[in-house]
């Protein structure tokens, strides 16, 4: 195992070592984060039937009681005295094995777990007896004959339970018979003696298990992977006699070093020599993989995969199988075992197809955690190893083969990424990664293989060439058949994120390109000015106008490019015009309807707690509909305001009267999409219409948007310091609004202080002002066009104010209790929580934040309550046929 000698190539790499050091001593388990979560939802399941089905715990209980009360008192009397030792004997007695067997880490884990299980019994048992509902207190307590109450949870289970779990008895067959009988036999008494309730023993067990694995994911828990002296073990144990093992991505990357090859087609503009380009392959789940010299033979690929790089990634996959359809999603979790059979399986079936694969010569488990297989010596290097002078035809046409090779047997690879296929000295093109495919695949899977490479291949050699030798290989037909599956979604994560930096770059180049245009074009006219008569120059403003966007369209048609899929789409299509090219639903549900149904859930559940017991049938009765026609006039007021302050930004000239009919259309838009997307999206393409150019009207309505959360900052800072103030004499703020602004202080010292979120955020100001502050300059040189704008803006913020005054007023005596500084506080708040809510228009959200916000500054819930309905009736609902009609009516005009 010291002699390095045999190594063909590569020299001065050092072999495995047995200790391993580049593995961690703790890990964080994505196992026992899933388990976290699953206690914490259990337990929230447990909580809502105690405290909602009252009948249903009532007769559990019943029933329980009536059962355990013949069993006979001698058998009680001993399964109390047996219980209430051996809950204490079976945790010391396991702990001495432990520290026999020198794993006092375990141990540790396990007191740390239960201290932690401790201080949460005790405070789970403060909020039963102080702020839970009666019937949540009635279903885990019982009344003893003194007249108090019993524990909601157990003080001296939960930490035993939590204890037994960190330390992993629940692993070991023996000692997990001995866990259960005790925990059984303990219930069993307690129950019997009436110390305890059905709900409160499960609910002991949930919150023990629970704290037991969040502080195991916590604090990480012992590194268990197979180090080299396990690998050498194991390979020795199935007949090899391995001399060293050394890791595959070294290998690699000493034959890259050595070609001189750069790196993956400048994801991050690194260099060959950079360690940060290459991933280690503990962050993915395709396990470490080994070249191992053997004292005589070949050497060998060996894949080592354990159960911790197996959960790479596993919440990724779930939220993929509940998003997409079942025929386009693998099963998110399997066994080791499982994983071993498939890959095995995949392997032979591949090479039965005809397909140039890894061939599996054994396979072997390394412990209870890990295993391994064992190929032949492939060799030969990635599509991501090879510079694109090296990638030619007979490469692309040899991984064409395979696919179809695949294809014909009906496997699919599901993983066809640029490091999945390998190219030896030969030119012989090979499949690897097998590990994530199918057999018997359906249609919709095998033509999302060929998307997939389709895409692959086009990042390397551009999109004709790809085309071309797919359809030379596979044929026309089922090339064109994959158009409709040639999406992002169906795409790898790896190629959709590719996908995405070029698209972002794309945009980059072409916003530069707009700039230096429109620069140019203004030094051009000022230079024409200087020189000759500046009136002869400047004809007319709409000259002006004309000559910077044609400028500006000849500098994007110039630059325009247009994204992978659609050069590949079209490459097909001019070999197949009648291709299908509508795509297909793979979706389930979209990511921003399952978190608008769920804050739209929460929203209702929040507001309904609100409204419940008010008797809407007096307040009504009791209203002032003179003031419900004054919020209806300011409502209506809201339109004219919102078209001033989009066209302040305007400098083009816009017909007001249609833009005002745009922003009564948006009352329909909006109730369909996010309060923050819908409007946005309308003015952007009304303004389109209206004449300008595309980059011009998002930067009007970008300016719009940038100028309008300046001034909601500066009002709500400006209303929250009069709040404060209105009640004294001086002029010193309120606490709040120092807490306030201490808070935005430390978030934004937070931003700045940590690379990644300072980046992030920089690099999405950096893109955002770069299209609108030239705009924000063109408006600055027409005082009028600014001079609406913002008092459209302020125009909107008091109608709205003045709407929601008059609500109140409405279900009041008339009178107004509280401060215009104050109503305008609560306006603003509530107003900045829709826009960032993911439901439409900010239902439910908007709602429960104007509701709360009123009550806390002093209306009673009986008039804030249908107030607010009333305000967000007049707002959002009854403005929706309006705007139908009014968006009808500007489609068949052309104006939207």
């Amino acid at each position: 195992m010291d002699d390095f000698s045999a190594v063909p190539d590569v020299t001065s790499i050092d072999r495995v070592p047995g200790d391993e050091p580049l593995l961690a001593a703790r890990v964080h388990r994505p196992s026992d984060l899933l388990r976290l979560l699953t206690g914490i939802l259990a337990i929230a399941v447990v909580l809502a039937v105690a405290a909602f089905a009252q009948g249903t715990t009532t007769g559990l209980e019943h029933d329980i009681s009536k059962g355990t009360g013949q069993a006979p008192d001698l058998l009680v009397k001993i399964a109390g005295l047996v219980s209430s030792i051996a809950v204490l004997l079976v945790p010391v007695a396991f702990a001495i094995e432990r520290l026999i067997k020198r794993d006092g880490l375990r141990i540790a884990d396990g007191v740390l777990a239960a201290v932690l299980a401790h201080g949460v019994t005790l405070a789970t048992d403060l909020w039963v007896a102080k702020a839970a509902p009666g019937t949540l207190q009635d279903a885990l307590t019982q009344t003893q004959s003194n007249g108090g109450l019993t524990d909601p949870v157990h003080g001296y289970l939960a930490p035993v339970i939590a204890y037994m779990t960190a330390v992993g008895m629940a692993r070991r067959p023996r000692w997990r018979v001995i866990l259960w009988v005790v925990l059984l036999l303990d219930a069993f008494a307690m129950l019997v003696a009436g110390y305890t309730t059905p709900f409160s023993i499960i609910l002991t067990v949930l919150l023990g298990w629970t704290v037991a694995y969040g502080t195991l994911y916590a604090v990480g828990s012992p590194n268990v992977r197979p180090t080299g002296q396990t690998l050498m073990a194991g390979l020795r144990h199935v007949g090899f006699r391995p001399v060293k093992a050394m890791r595959a991505e070294d290998v690699a990357h000493t034959y890259a070093l050595r070609a001189g090859s750069r790196t993956d087609d400048g994801a991050d503009g690194g260099t060959p020599d950079d360690p940060t380009d290459r991933a280690p392959a503990e962050q993915t789940d395709r396990g470490r993989r080994y070249l191992v010299t053997l004292e005589d033979g070949p050497p060998l690929d060996v894949t080592v995969v354990d159960r911790e790089q197996q959960a790479q990634g596993f919440f990724y996959r779930v939220w993929r199988r509940l998003t997409l359809r079942s025929i386009t999603t693998r099963r998110s979790l399997q066994s080791l075992r499982q994983a071993l059979e498939q890959e095995a399986l995949l392997a032979y079936a591949a090479i039965a197809a005809g397909a140039n694969a890894p061939k599996l010569i054994a396979t072997s488990e390394l412990g209870p955690d890990a295993v391994m297989l064992v190929y032949e010596h492939l060799g030969g290097r990635s599509l991501d190893a090879m510079a694109d002078d090296e990638i030619t035809d007979g490469v692309v046409r040899g991984a064409w083969r395979q696919v179809k090779a695949l294809q014909s047997r009906r496997i699919a690879h599901r993983r066809l990424n640029s490091d999945a296929i390998l190219v030896d000295r030969t030119g012989k093109v090979i499949l690897t990664d097998l590990r994530g495919g199918e057999i018997a695949a359906g249609d919709v899977v095998l033509r999302m293989d060929i998307a997939q490479l389709l895409t692959t291949i086009g990042l390397r050699v551009g999109p004709e060439r790809a085309v071309t030798t797919a359809v030379e290989v596979l044929g026309p037909d089922a090339v064109a058949d994959c158009l409709p599956l040639l999406q992002p979604i169906a795409l790898t994560r790896s190629t959709r994120a590719t996908l995405r930096r070029l698209a972002r770059e794309r945009s980059q180049r072409e916003r530069d390109a707009v700039l230096e245009a429109s620069a140019a074009a203004k030094r051009s006219r000022t230079e024409a000015a200087n020189a000759d008569d500046r009136k002869a120059v400047r004809k007319s403003e709409r000259a002006e106008k004309q000559a910077d966007k044609r400028a500006m369209d000849e500098a994007m048609d110039e630059v325009r490019e247009e994204d992978l899929l659609t050069l590949i789409r079209r490459q097909v299509l001019l070999i197949r015009p009648q291709a299908p090219v509508e795509p297909v639903r793979l979706e389930r549900i979209r990511p921003r309807t399952f978190l608008s149904l769920i804050a739209g859930a929460v929203a209702a559940y929040f507001l309904l707690s609100l409204l419940a017991g008010i008797d809407f049938g007096t307040v009504f009765d009791q209203a002032h509909w003179g003031w419900v026609g004054v919020a209806v006039a300011f409502s209506a007021l809201s339109y004219v305001a919102a078209a001033m302050s989009l066209l302040g930004f305007v400098p083009e000239r816009v017909p007001f009267p249609r833009t005002v009919l745009a922003q009564v259309a948006g009352s329909f838009v909006k109730i369909v999409a996010p309060a923050a997307v819908g409007g946005v999206a309308l003015n952007t393409r009304f303004l389109q219409r209206a004449g300008l150019r595309p980059g011009l009207a998002v930067a009007s309505v970008g300016a719009s948007q940038l100028f309008g959360l300046g001034a909601h900052i500066v009002l709500l800072l400006s209303f929250g310091y009069l709040t404060g103030t209105e009640k004294t004499a001086s002029l010193t703020p309120s606490r709040t609004v120092i807490a306030g602004l201490l808070t935005v202080a430390v978030l934004v010292l937070v931003v700045t202080a940590i690379p990644f979120l300072r980046k992030f955020v920089s690099t999405r100001l950096r893109s955002l002002f770069a299209g609108v502050v030239p705009r924000l300059l063109d408006v600055l040189q027409r005082p009028v066009k600014l001079l609406t704008g913002i008092g459209g803006m302020l125009l909107l913020t008091g109608v709205f104010v003045m709407c929601l005054d008059a609500s109140i007023r409405a279900f009041g005596d008339g009178s107004q209790p509280l401060s215009y500084a104050s109503i305008a506080v609560v306006f603003l708040a509530g107003n900045a929580l829709g826009s960032a809510a993911p439901t439409p228009g900010g239902v439910g959200a908007v709602e429960g934040a104007l509701t709360v916000g009123l009550i806390a500054a002093g209306v009673p819930k009986e008039v804030a309550a249908p107030a607010v309905l009333l305000y967000r009736m007049l707002t959002l609902w009854l403005p929706v046929l309006p705007g139908w009609f009014a968006f009808n009516h500007l489609t068949r005009k052309g104006a939207l």
